[in-house]
Order: C-alpha cells, then sequence, then structure tokens
C-alpha cells in the first residue's frame, strides 16, 4: 500500500515538472512571438518612423543598405541597381535570385516598388529626399546620410555602425548587429598584425580608388574622416593625405601631379579589373617616376574592395589589405 502511495506521488512529480518545462517553452515562445509583432520606433535623418512590427519585407535604395540588409541575415525583397552592386560591392553573403531590382539608385521605379508590398524602405538622403513622399505612400521610409556635415563632429566610420544599429532595429536583429562589430574588431587586430609583420619602411599611406577618365587618369584620394581610411589607421597605419578643405563624401580627387606630395608613402588602390589604367600608367613617366612606384610601395586592394561600404565591406577591405601586405 506505501508503496503504490509512493510510486503515484513520484508520478505526479513528474508530470508538474513536465508541466513547468512546457509553460518555460510556452512563455519562451510567446515572448519572442510579442517582441517581434510590437511597434518600432526608430529615426533616420528623416526624422521618426514607426513600424507596426518588425520587418521582414525590406526594398533597399542604396548599395550599403542593401549590404546591411545581408549582414544581418536577410534578403532584401528589392535593390536598386542589383548590377552595380554585384559589380562593387565584393562581400561573402550575395543577394539571391528572388530579389528583384527596382532600377537605378537615383531614379528607382515606384511601381516595381509598390508592387513588392514592402514593409520598410531604406534610402539615402541626398538621393531620395525628393521622392521621400512618394515612397512614403507605398511604405514607411528611413533615410539616412552616410557623409556627417564637419560640425557633427561624427566620423563616417561610427556613422556606419549606428546606421547598422537603427537597421537592426528596425528588422529585429540587435543581436547579429552586435556580432558583426565583435567580428569587425577581431579582423582589425588581424590585419594589425600583417601591417607590423610586412615590416614597412613607413607606416603612411595613400588610399586611392583610380579611374581612366575621359581626358586624363583621375584619383580619388581618401581622407581621413572617411570610413575607409579610419578602418586602415585602426591597424596602425597612418593616412599621409592632407585634404585642403573638409572633404563631405570623405575623398578628393586629384590628378597624376597631385600624386607627387604623396610619392613617400604606401600607394593602397582599388582599381576596376576591367579599367585599363594600370596598362596605361605603364607608359606614364610621371607614374613611372613617382617613389612608390619605384620602389614597389604599390599594395591592390583589388577592384571590388567597397571603400563606401558597411561591416562586410569593411571585412573584405582587412582582408585584402593583410592579403596585399604579405605579398
Amino acid at each position: 500500500m506505501k508503496k503504490g502511495l509512493y510510486m503515484f506521488l513520484c508520478a505526479l512529480v513528474v508530470l508538474a515538472l513536465a508541466a513547468c518545462g512546457n509553460t518555460e517553452v510556452n512563455t519562451s515562445k510567446n515572448k519572442k512571438e510579442s517582441t517581434d509583432n510590437e511597434s518600432i520606433t526608430v529615426s533616420g535623418v528623416n526624422g521618426k518612423v514607426t513600424l507596426p512590427k518588425a520587418a521582414k519585407k525590406v526594398v533597399v535604395l542604396e548599395y550599403t543598405y542593401a549590404e546591411d540588409m545581408l549582414a544581418l541575415g536577410m534578403q532584401p525583397v528589392g535593390v536598386a541597381d542589383i548590377e552595380g552592386f554585384n559589380k562593387w560591392v565584393n562581400i561573402n553573403e550575395k543577394l539571391d535570385n528572388t530579389v528583384v531590382d527596382v532600377g537605378t539608385r537615383n531614379e528607382p521605379n515606384l511601381e516595381q516598388i509598390a508592387s513588392l508590398q514592402p514593409d520598410l524602405i531604406i534610402g539615402i538622403s541626398f538621393r531620395h529626399e525628393g521622392i521621400l513622399a512618394d515612397l512614403e505612400k507605398i511604405a514607411p521610409t528611413l533615410l539616412f546620410n552616410p557623409y556627417p556635415a564637419e560640425e557633427q563632429n561624427l566620423s563616417q566610420y561610427d556613422e556606419m555602425f549606428q546606421t547598422l544599429d537603427v537597421i537592426a532595429k528596425a528588422t529585429g536583429t540587435e543581436a547579429k548587429a552586435e556580432q558583426l562589430k565583435e567580428d569587425v574588431d577581431a579582423k582589425i587586430e588581424e590585419a594589425a598584425s600583417a601591417v607590423s609583420a610586412a615590416e614597412l619602411t613607413t607606416k603612411e599611406f595613400s588610399l586611392v580608388q583610380a579611374f581612366t577618365g575621359a581626358e586624363a587618369p583621375e584619383f580619388r584620394v581618401f581622407t581621413k574622416n572617411s570610413m575607409a581610411s579610419e578602418l586602415l589607421e585602426k591597424t596602425g597605419l597612418a593616412n599621409a593625405y592632407e585634404a585642403p578643405q573638409f572633404e563631405a563624401y570623405g575623398y578628393s580627387t586629384l590628378n597624376m601631379e597631385g600624386l607627387t606630395n604623396l610619392e613617400d608613402a604606401n600607394f593602397i588602390y582599388v582599381i576596376q579589373e576591367d579599367d585599363p589604367l594600370l596598362q596605361t600608367l605603364e607608359t606614364n613617366q610621371v607614374w613611372q617616376g613617382l617613389s612608390f612606384v619605384k620602389n614597389d610601395q604599390l599594395y591592390s586592394l583589388g577592384g571590388d574592395a567597397w571603400l563606401f561600404g558597411g561591416p562586410l565591406s569593411a571585412l573584405t577591405v582587412l582582408d585584402r589589405l593583410a592579403g596585399s601586405l604579405s605579398k
């Protein structure tokens, strides 16, 4: 009799514990569903935007924010100028075939955007302020400005992560954003080790995106306020270029003669693979006479390292830097 009562009581305890476990699982599940369905208020340069819940269907009108979406583990439903994005932005995560091209970055196709029924549209202020009202008729819209004014006292590097945090909050992917910051910090340490191991004759550099111009070569030399320059400086390098004035977009466009003031620095560059500029420069006497050419201080980041990008582009730039220094 006592043994039977004991077994009965044990069974009740097991059932009670199982019920508690199920309650905890259900509570956790309900909490997640509640979080996903709660309204979210975020801010862009166009002010506060309230979403009824975390956005899942997002249209992106600028490369950097398409990259941010991929970095946060999300595929946008639409992106402006997919061909250009794939050409210029080399990152590990790729847009899949379901993503719809919604026109150019400067002139997105509003009808195409509307047909996708997005929860959120993300654009850039200098391109899309003029059509903001039209975009807001389709879906809540966030505009960002990756090029802070001088008086804002905010670097492009810090702005990059601030914007990532806003997009993460809008899409319910905050944990992923935090992990990305840790990934970039770890990659900076790796690149810094590569810089030390390279035993460079100087730590000074110029960072240049170069093109074959209509009449002569053009060199975008990145200023110290640019995202890419600050990224490289975090590895222990020092930007040698002193811009005569504040450059909002983070670079000055120089001609060949302008490079003579930077010839003692390492020349770190991005040139598109289909641009014949390097072949052209082989017969240019001014180029051939520059110290960084004569001393073989040329370090390529490849043609598709995007110097205006987000955290994944930062990882690419750092990987390319380390690889170039080790050659």
